[in-house]
């Protein structure tokens, strides 16, 4: 069922509280294996709590959660997903070679070579104890222990927080290189924004809970287009509003177009992510979209726009 699965990831109507409060609401996305893709949201949108659920570590109070066509937590699909939490949850009293041991004997496809090319950049001193290494090195340390597993599935919170940009770069394009050789899928939540343009491929914009916008990068950056409205002009927006800035005559707008329509506007009006990203977050009555690449198999009867 692993090996013939297309689908890394799917949610249907994925809900989780706690108390009175809603933390994921309905939360229903899919993500193709072999994707590379961006998990965003303010603090508190629900991303660590989607990448756990994943993880097979928080069970839903509502809906399922489904990897590589397995229940997640599934004895089946636990070896196949690597994940790094937001805590880098790794035993402070251990050396990082007492650790790299611990995962040999653990994970029957264990290939050291990943761990050490991760470890390498950041100079990692295996006999240190976990305590004694810095917030980045801790980090390499956790990414290079979900790598070395062999995982079809690495799950990361905010994996590029604490790493200088050239360490990033390199660990993104060590990542991006078991995508092109071994088809794994990385789903990875940031807030560094900027460095999603050139590593992923597929976005997820989380909000309140809920899935905002979901799709393949490219295609959500050609559905959208930054409109200007003239002096004289009173028409309403083509398309459908993201963000509008001003009112009235001379007022400018984000909107989401028609394949069509979008390239009769052209390329040069298209936003940057991180412009669609903002415009999104600062104006939640906007509808949300996901790419039909993105919805969960119809046949599950779950209906999006």
């Amino acid at each position: 069922m692993i090996a013939r699965s297309p689908t890394a990831l799917e949610t249907i109507g994925l809900t989780l509280r706690h108390g009175r409060r809603t933390l994921l609401d309905a939360c229903s996305l899919r993500v193709p294996r072999g994707a590379v893709c961006g998990l965003v949201g303010p603090n508190g949108a629900g991303k660590s709590l989607l990448l756990s659920a994943a993880a097979g570590l928080v069970a839903p109070q509502e809906g399922e959660v489904t990897v590589l066509g397995l229940p997640a937590g599934d004895a089946q699909v636990l070896p196949e997903v690597g994940f790094v939490d937001q805590q880098r949850s790794l035993y402070r009293r251990m050396t990082v070679a007492e650790l790299l041991e611990t995962g040999r004997r653990t994970n029957v496809r264990w290939q050291p070579a990943r761990a050490q090319e991760l470890l390498d950049l950041g100079r990692v001193p295996l006999g240190c104890g976990i305590g004694a290494l810095s917030g980045g090195q801790r980090t390499l340390v956790a990414v290079a222990l979900a790598r070395a597993k062999a995982p079809k599935l690495l799950l990361l919170d905010e994996p590029l927080a604490d790493l200088d940009p050239l360490v990033r770069r390199a660990v993104m394009g060590l990542l991006l290189t078991d995508v092109a050789d071994e088809g794994v899928t990385v789903l990875l939540s940031t807030h560094i924004l900027t460095d999603l343009d050139e590593v992923v491929d597929h976005l997820v914009l989380l909000d309140g809970g809920r899935v905002r916008l979901a799709g393949e990068l490219p295609e959500l950056l050609a559905a959208h287009r930054y409109l200007d409205r003239g002096a004289d002009d009173a028409r309403p927006w083509p398309g459908l509003l993201v963000e509008q800035t001003g009112a009235g005559a001379g007022s400018s707008a984000l909107v989401r177009l028609e394949q069509s329509a979008a390239e009769a506007v052209g390329a040069d009006a298209r936003p940057t992510l991180e412009e669609l990203v903002l415009s999104y977050l600062r104006s939640p009555g906007a509808d949300r979209w996901l790419s039909p690449g993105m919805r969960p198999d119809p046949a599950r009867g779950v209906l999006i726009p």
